[in-house]
């Protein structure tokens, strides 16, 4: 077979030499010229410049050249390919990412902030270059995956989350199947989710003054509906004089400690993170640390995610308990969160469904029901409010809503959806009573009250198995 030195030399008239060309002949050269110094034991960051400088030297001693590409370009994309994370390193730190999906070696795509999904031209050489590389990127964080581990879950950074799948998990020709999320939740403002159609200003006033005067809140809705993105926004609006303190599980997607231009913390906040253990004796999980939490005299607790039976019985008790709660859970619907909840709670603790749908509603009041929708945007669909729970109904008060009025598809296919938000009633009177003895002013707490003329309640009842649905009067 002819070899790549000559094929680089042969006539004018042959093909021109190609990226995956090149990266091979250089992995060769170095494999078989320098590979002792680049594997003996020593300063990593040292063999790392050493790479560098013999592939740029070889890349200069055969006149290597991509068309769009300087040298230097040519340099470090073959470094990535060979010892670093490739193009990946590329969009995982890009601004506005969100994720990178790897569907398939030859099969990528991202989303955008805003939901947008957009596949990209990059992909890796090979089924096995993709394994290659993301063994690189897992062992950053100090995880493996090999045959044995054919599936983990690992955390890159303090915002990064990334789980992936190889064989015999998906097949040998696709090579990777991998989802790494970003989180730069310092970008939220109120004003971006409010111009970005998520909420109105007074749905997020109403959120606002929950947490500030002692009353928790849960957001549901499934994954990349904007969950995180809210309860992110919400913890940053806790006052500057208040203790919070957040949980989250193995990464750290909030970071809400602000500091004036001399770097001195200005707020009060403490971020807290699991650390799993092969001993479970050893293993500090989210109801460990929510156990240590409530001896350190917070006003606000964050939890990152409600996941297991311990936190979500252990957490709904903190909050019944005088604390103010915000976490997330995923769910199918504001009503059905509560639901939710307790099958959670159920898992562990041997309690009767209504008595552990009376402590989550007493524990949430307020609940919030996140969607993504049909054109990549994020919405709050819902905010309800849990009043009550007997003889197997769920009693609780649509506040606000967002309803689709239209779906457009333009000559490109692209989707718009059409709609707004609208108030539907006001909080209940224990609720009001609750709030004003947090110290909320009444003239603050007038927005929310019912602007009916008759003054009377709606309210929402589902039975115990969820089937039915109505929004009669209040009794």
């Amino acid at each position: 077979m002819q070899s790549l030195n000559d094929m680089f030399f042969a006539s004018a008239g042959q093909e021109v030499v190609t990226y995956d060309q090149i990266l091979e002949d250089v992995q060769k050269y170095c494999t078989v010229n320098h590979a002792d110094k680049l594997t003996t034991e020593g300063n990593q960051e040292e063999a790392k410049l050493l790479l560098k400088e013999f592939i740029l030297q070889y890349i200069l001693s055969k006149s290597y050249h991509i068309d769009g590409m300087t040298t230097e370009e040519l340099k470090d994309s073959l470094f990535e390919d060979m010892a670093g994370i490739s193009f990946l390193k590329k969009w995982i730190y890009k601004p506005g990412i969100e994720e990178v999906n790897i569907n398939a070696f030859d099969d990528i795509e991202v989303i955008m902030s805003g939901g947008r999904s957009m596949k990209i031209p990059d992909r890796f050489q090979s089924p096995q270059h993709a394994v290659d590389v993301t063994r690189r990127l897992l062992n950053t964080c100090g995880m493996v995956i090999d045959d044995t581990m054919p599936s983990v879950i690992g955390f890159l950074d303090k915002n990064i989350r990334i789980s992936v799948d190889k064989t015999p998990i998906v097949d040998a020709e696709v090579g990777i199947n991998a989802s790494i999320r970003i989180v730069n939740q310092q970008s939220v403002s109120k004003d971006k989710l409010i111009a970005s159609g998520s909420a109105t200003e007074e749905m997020l006033d109403f959120l606002t003054c929950c947490i500030r005067y002692g009353v928790s809140v849960c957001i549901a809705g499934s994954t990349g509906s904007g969950k995180t993105t809210v309860m992110s926004w919400l913890l940053s609006m806790v006052p500057d004089n208040r203790r919070l303190i957040t949980i989250e599980e193995g990464s750290r997607e909030f970071d809400l400690i602000k500091r004036d231009e001399n770097g001195h913390a200005i707020n009060s906040v403490v971020h807290l993170l699991t650390r799993p253990h092969e001993n479970p004796a050893l293993d500090i999980d989210q109801d460990v640390l929510l156990e240590r939490v409530l001896r350190k005299h917070p006003d606000v607790i964050g939890v990152g995610e409600m996941r297991s039976a311990k936190e979500a019985l252990s957490v709904a008790e903190s909050s019944r308990t005088g604390h103010t709660v915000v976490t997330t859970i995923h769910s199918n619907s504001s009503e059905s969160t509560y639901r939710r909840m307790m099958t959670l709670a159920k898992r562990k603790y041997n309690m009767a469904d209504d008595i552990l749908m009376q402590i989550m509603v007493e524990a949430y009041p307020i609940v919030v029901f996140t969607k993504q929708l049909e054109d990549g945007s994020r919405k709050i669909m819902q905010i309800i409010e849990g009043e009550d729970y007997r003889n197997g109904k769920l009693y609780y008060r649509p506040l606000y809503q967002y309803d689709v009025e239209d779906n457009r598809t333009d000559e490109s296919g692209k989707i718009s959806v059409l709609g707004s938000h609208r108030k539907l009633g006001g909080i209940s009177e224990s609720l009001k009573k609750r709030m004003l003895d947090n110290g909320i002013p009444a003239g603050k707490l007038k927005l929310f009250l019912d602007s009916n003329e008759n003054g009377a309640m709606r309210g929402g009842t589902m039975n115990a198995m969820g089937s039915d649905y109505c929004i009669p009067a209040d009794s």
